[in-house]
């Protein structure tokens, strides 16, 4: 098939070229800089360069790509600021909202018959009930802290890619990355965190995480590409976990001290009312439906050896 990859030089864009290309695929990828056209080809793809809020240019270039599916994974991510997380997370929430509406409208003049967009699970499950929630148990009602912005940006894929007609839609609720190029790899800011013991376990850490390498959540996306009814699907691995344990076991796996631990009110003033609510009361996800209906399985069944092996 061909594919149209918008975001083919981000954290999982990057991962997932060279499994679509040994797939047989051919893909055109977008990135914003011209700089790196060469690392896509070098890859395998076509390169497209392009700013994805310019509506126009993206409706030239997937209809100069004829593909069979679109996939939208694009993101503007950089430091995460939990006291103030929707001006950290603005550029992409328009990503997850304008940036849709011009790829699906162009998927659909150009006549893709598919199209798959990354969506996010980590924190934006209803933070009441059961630990762990399936694709059936809605959103939060209500966001955490300085969150409104993106919560709603992440209701907007579920909704639009669901209801839009003339296209199989399927939104991927990725959990948290982990693994090369994330926060949560070699170098990355919160395994630096980590290290240095400036990520505490705030109250009795007992928020339920749900993350999943990134190497799997790239397979997890070309099953999506290949098969599978249109839907929403959770991509996480078979193990939430208490964050307590998830920021001990990293801190093991890197050599650092044990994380400090510290009550709410202390902790408050300094990640605002999101971040609390990350290290206290967020519910994890279950993904026996991606597993059941996508044919796909996370090879690093659980974190915890995830983080050995992509860490130790």
């Amino acid at each position: 098939m061909r594919i149209f990859l918008a975001g083919a030089t981000g954290v999982i864009g990057r991962r997932l070229v060279p499994l679509l290309v040994a797939a047989g695929h051919e893909v055109v990828g977008t990135t914003r800089s011209a700089s790196k056209a060469d690392e896509l080809r070098a890859a395998g793809a076509e390169p497209a360069v392009l700013d994805a809020l310019d509506r126009d240019a993206v409706l030239k270039a997937v209809d100069a790509a004829a593909p069979d599916v679109v996939v939208h994974q694009l993101t503007a991510i950089d430091k995460t600021d939990f006291k103030h997380f929707d001006r950290a997370f603005a550029l992409t929430n328009r990503l997850r909202t304008e940036g849709l509406d011009h790829l699906l409208a162009a998927s659909l003049a150009a006549g893709a018959r598919r199209f798959v967009a990354q969506n996010f699970i980590g924190w934006s499950n209803e933070r009441s009930g059961e630990s762990v929630k399936t694709e059936d148990d809605p959103l939060a009602a209500a966001p955490a802290g300085e969150s409104s912005e993106s919560l709603a940006a992440i209701k907007y894929i579920d909704q639009t890619i669901t209801t839009t007609p003339g296209i199989e839609g399927l939104s991927l609720r990725y959990g948290f990355f982990y693994g090369p190029g994330t926060s949560l790899g070699i170098g990355g800011e919160n395994v630096e965190m980590v290290r240095k013991r400036q990520w505490p376990i705030v109250g009795g850490g007992a928020a339920i995480w749900s993350l999943i390498h990134i190497d799997d959540a790239a397979r997890a996306t070309v099953a999506a590409i290949e098969r599978g009814a249109p839907g929403v699907y959770n991509i996480v691995d078979d193990d939430p976990a208490p964050v307590r344990d998830v920021v001990t076991v990293l801190a093991d796996a890197i050599g650092a001290k044990p994380p400090r631990r510290v009550p709410v009110w202390m902790a408050r003033p300094m990640l605002g009312g999101f971040g609390v609510a990350a290290m206290t009361s967020l519910r994890g996800s279950s993904n026996a439906k991606a597993k059941r209906e996508l044919g796909w399985k996370p090879e690093y069944s659980s974190w915890r050896e995830g983080f050995r092996t992509a860490l130790g």
